[in-house]
Formats: structure tokens, C-alpha cells, sequence
């Protein structure tokens, strides 16, 4: 067994004694140095008493920085709490326990020397105005003992020797989800396997629409009403299940687990802002997907600054509206019947609070005819990946929206009501990413099986080795992380900074998932025939859509300075 000073050498990996109580020793000295770099970094970007956007902008590395070090702090502590709880159900076993000691050995050596942002961008404590003495909270034995012999290259070696027998396994190590979560994985897994895998790089490469007969399949299975409540058709269920639903279909192809992210997204509009008449119509149909939604909110020159949006929406006499103006990056928008539609209902706004939120509804679409609904046109924009529903720009002109049909029946709520729809739709999106991640893990660990080089498996060399565990051990972190969001969402609690972390996290964690699995796959990876060269495409996406990673580090930031 490993104490401090002890020579593990390389090739024997050694569990750590006491780990649990060497993790849970671990977690207070991260959460201290959190809070002195708030302090710290309050008293940076406050003016007259208050955090001034100004100041937070001017110094945006070490804000984003707060928000990534708050991010490595709640993983060690989700991290813990899971450990614990899969010992106490009898399922902390070796890969369990090389999981948790290499995330802890990675993590307090990143909070200590460097937190990897992206590849480019490092975040130093001393980036956030933090001292050396401010950093001797990490030099307890306990963490000492971790960042020395937690993440070994022995410990990463044993842990792809247990991957490999077995890789029959659903996930790397206990999920510490409970049974009926499982079933559900088990369930859709399997439906992946048959029914998406099989075809998902050729959707790709052709750049098709998924067909149709895939979502007729989904919405027999309810993926579409999966957490809209039972009276309004749906299965009632947790968003803990949307997780491990998004996460194993979008496993097989991110694009057919983004199907169901459509509906999610529209419904939770509906149940937060909608009035009861809004619900009883159009929540039944969410839920059969008998009507498939489209988000139509982003704009040409706005991006992430929705507050600026220009599409201006006119009342009529009859209390109809008149839409006019131009939309871009529209997800699945041809074969759609109805548009959660952002517009502005008060031409002497110039911010958010003169928007309002339509449940515009149009004609879907043919490949000949992709928008047929009068007063609209659109194109499509050509994507490397996340291609299955196709990504458009969209151009309306007096597009007449029923009066009935504006969300809530109140001008002026949209971006209210948007924002309450951000924490399921960043958790959503984060499970999305270990379902990437993971296609990433299973993908480039069979290629490193079968691949042979100078005489032996690509797997048995020891860099190859250490991609794999990593990705092993950071997908594992992130679903943690994702887990906690949802379970927090369930419970009613406010979560959109945990929800945010999951996001931030998870993007990261598959894109460095794919960049490996194509290096592991060499010269082939980057031929189009391999699957890793789509994977590697439409991970790079999590980055940037449901809130790109440094808008994601604001927010957080912001709420944590706040």
C-alpha cells in the first residue's frame, strides 16, 4: 500500500490506503481556496459596493478562471459523495477505486499548477490574484499523498487492463444510479446499438436528415414526452432519465439524442410560461410528436447577446402578429410544425425586456419544398458535424403568428421565459457530451485492441494506455457532475450554476475524448471512413451551442461573485 515517499515504480498499480478518507480530506482545502479567490476576486471586480460588469469583463481570465476552479471543487466533492455511496451498495471495486484516486491525483496537480480551460488557455491561481501563502491550504498530507501517487501511470495502466476484460460493460465502473435509471440506460443502449450505430456515420457522411422512422421508434418509446408530466400525456419521469436517455442515444449519434432535446426545450417553455389552454394543446402533441418543435431564437448578428434581438413581431387588429426579420444556426427546421419563435413585441426596447415568446406554427417541409408556410424562406448552412437534423438560416417576412399563440398570452415575458428553460437544457446538453465521449472511449479502445503495431496491440503501449484511462476517468467526472445537476433539478432547487458546470465540464471532456481517440487512431482517424473523424466533428459543437464555454464561465462566475 502507497504512503508518502514510497517508490510505487511503474509497472504495479497500488490502491491508495484509506482512500476514502484520504478524498474526503482532500475536498475541504479545495473549497477553502475557493472561497479566498472570491474574496479575492470580489474585491478585483466590484465598484461602489457592487460587482461591476465593467471590472468582471476587464478581468475576464481570472473570472472565467473562478468559474473553472468552482467547477474542479464541486467535481471532487460529487466524485467523493459518489465513492461513498457505491461502497455502502458493495460496488467499490478496483476500477471504482483507480477511477476515484486518478481523478483526485489529476485534479488537486490541475487546481494547484494549472487548470486546463482548453487546450490553449491554462488558469493559474495566481491568475486570480491568488499568493503562495493563500496556496499552502493544499499542502495537507492528505493531498500530497493524492497529487503523488493517486494518478500513476501504473494506476492507468491496471485501469485499461481492467477495461478491457470488461468491455462488455455498458459504462467504466458503478454509475451510483439506482436501479430503475439503470433499466432505462439498459433500454436505450440497446436500441443504440441495433438501431443508430449501425447507420449513424453514413447519415453523416451523406449528410441526411435521420429518418423519419427512427422518431416514430423514439416517440413510441417516449422519448419525446419523457419528463412532460402524465396529464399531458408525457411519462412524468425525472431529469435524471432525460440524462441517461440523452446519454446513451446520442452514444450511438449525437443527432438522434438531440431529437428529443427539441421537445424538451419547448415543453419545459410551455409548462413554465404557458397558460393552461397553451398546455392542454400542445403538450399531448410534444409528447406523441405528433408535432415536432424547433427553437428559433439566435440571430445573425447577436450570437450569444439575445438581449439585441431585432426580429420585431406587430400586433394587428385582429391581435394577430406580423413577424419580420432574419433567424440563424435553426436546428431540424424543415420538416417541423412548430417554432418556439423569440421576437420583439416593443420597437422603443433595446434590451431584453421588450421580448416575448411565440408558439409559431408553419407547414412542415419537403426536400423540394423545405419551407412552403407563406412569409418564410430559409437555406441551409453547411456543418462539419451534429448534422442528422441539418442547421439553417431562416428569413421571415410578415409571418402571420396566431394572437393565441403567444406563450403566456404577456408581451414582454420571452427572455424570462427562456431563462427558466437554460438549467434542464444544460444539463441535457452535458449529457450529450458523455454520450459523445463515451462513443469516443468505445471506439478508439477497440481500435487500440485490434490495431497492431511493432508486434503488439496499440493498447499495451503506455501512452495509449494513459488516453484511454483518462477518458475513462473524465467521463466518469462529468457524469457525476451531470447526475447531481439533475438530481438538483428534481428537487425543485435552483441549479442553474450546477447545471452550467456540467455543461462547461462535459463539452471539455468530449472534445479531449475525440482529439485522443483520433490520435490513438493515427493517419486513419483522419480519413472519412473512420467513425472517430465524426465524433471528433460533433464533439466540437458541445463547446459553443447552448451557451459557448466562456459565456457558460460568465454566468457561473457571475452568480458566484454575485
Amino acid at each position: 500500500m502507497a504512503h508518502d515517499g514510497q517508490d510505487l515504480g511503474m509497472t504495479q498499480a497500488v490502491i491508495l490506503d484509506d482512500l476514502l478518507a484520504l478524498t474526503g480530506a482532500a475536498v475541504a482545502p479545495v473549497d477553502a481556496l475557493l472561497e479566498t479567490a472570491k474574496d479575492r476576486l470580489r474585491g478585483l471586480v466590484s465598484a461602489d459596493g457592487r460587482v461591476s460588469a465593467r471590472l468582471v469583463e476587464e478581468h475576464q481570465t481570472a473570472t472565467h478562471g473562478l468559474a473553472w476552479l468552482a467547477t474542479y471543487a464541486q467535481s471532487l466533492r460529487e466524485m467523493h459523495k459518489w465513492a461513498e455511496a457505491i461502497k455502502a451498495d458493495g460496488k467499490f471495486g478496483e476500477i471504482e477505486q483507480l477511477i476515484l484516486q486518478i481523478t483526485f491525483g489529476e485534479y488537486l496537480w490541475q487546481v494547484y499548477g494549472g487548470i486546463q480551460m482548453n487546450q490553449g488557455e491554462v488558469l493559474r491561481l495566481q491568475d486570480m490574484g491568488l499568493s503562495q501563502d493563500d496556496m499552502r491550504t493544499m499542502m495537507q498530507p492528505e493531498i500530497q499523498t493524492l497529487t503523488q501517487h493517486g494518478n500513476t501511470q501504473a494506476a492507468r495502466v491496471r485501469l485499461v487492463e481492467l477495461m478491457q476484460e470488461r468491455s462488455a460493460e455498458v459504462t467504466v465502473g458503478a454509475t451510483g444510479l439506482d436501479d430503475e435509471l439503470e433499466m432505462i440506460r439498459e433500454q436505450f443502449r440497446r436500441y443504440a446499438v441495433e438501431k443508430v450505430e449501425p447507420f449513424a456515420h453514413d447519415w453523416h457522411l451523406k449528410d441526411e436528415l435521420i429518418p423519419m422512422e427512427v422518431i416514430e421508434e423514439l416517440a413510441e418509446m417516449g422519448v419525446f414526452g419523457l419528463t412532460i408530466p402524465e396529464e399531458y400525456g408525457g411519462l412524468g419521469l425525472s431529469k435524471a432519465s432525460m440524462c441517461v436517455v440523452s446519454e446513451e442515444l446520442s452514444r450511438g449519434y449525437i443527432g438522434v439524442g438531440s431529437l428529443g432535446t427539441r421537445s424538451e426545450i419547448a415543453a419545459e417553455l410551455i409548462i413554465a410560461g404557458g397558460t393552461d389552454a397553451q398546455k392542454e394543446k400542445w403538450l399531448p402533441r410534444l409528447a406523441s410528436a405528433e408535432t415536432l418543435p424547433t427553437a428559433v431564437f439566435t440571430e445573425p448578428n447577436t450570437g450569444s447577446d439575445l438581449g439585441s434581438l431585432r426580429t420585431r413581431a406587430v400586433k394587428d387588429e385582429n391581435g394577430d402578429y406580423k413577424v419580420t426579420g432574419n433567424k440563424t444556426w435553426i436546428t431540424h427546421a424543415t420538416r417541423t410544425q412548430i417554432m418556439t419563435l423569440m421576437a420583439r413585441t416593443d420597437p422603443e426596447t433595446d434590451n431584453y425586456k421588450g421580448l416575448s415568446m411565440f408558439l409559431a406554427e408553419k407547414t412542415p417541409g419537403t426536400e423540394e419544398n423545405p419551407f412552403p408556410t407563406e412569409g418564410m424562406t430559409g437555406g441551409e448552412i453547411e456543418v462539419l458535424g451534429y448534422r442528422g437534423m441539418k442547421e439553417y438560416e431562416l428569413g421571415f417576412d410578415n409571418f402571420h403568428v396566431k394572437g393565441e399563440n403567444l406563450l403566456g398570452g404577456e408581451e414582454g415575458k420571452g427572455f424570462k421565459q427562456l431563462m427558466e428553460t437554460f438549467e434542464s437544457a444544460r444539463i441535457q446538453t452535458a449529457a450529450r457530451a458523455i454520450g459523445v465521449a463515451q462513443s469516443a472511449l468505445d471506439l478508439s479502445m477497440q481500435y487500440a485492441i485490434d490495431r497492431k503495431q511493432f508486434g503488439k496491440s496499440l493498447i499495451n503501449f503506455p501512452r495509449v494506455a494513459n488516453k484511454l484511462a483518462m477518458m475513462a476517468v473524465e467521463i466518469m467526472v462529468a457524469r457525476q457532475l451531470t447526475y447531481f445537476s439533475a438530481f438538483e433539478k428534481d428537487e425543485g432547487r435552483r441549479c442553474d450554476v450546477e447545471a452550467g458546470m456540467a455543461k462547461l465540464l462535459g463539452a471539455r471532456v468530449a472534445w479531449a475524448a475525440a482529439d485522443n481517440g483520433l490520435q490513438i487512431h493515427g493517419g486513419n482517424g483522419f480519413a472519412l471512413e473512420y467513425k472517430i473523424s465524426r465524433v471528433l466533428c460533433d464533439a466540437r459543437i458541445l463547446n459553443i451551442f447552448e451557451g459557448a464555454a466562456e459565456i457558460q464561465a460568465q454566468v457561473i462566475a457571475r452568480r458566484l461573485l454575485g
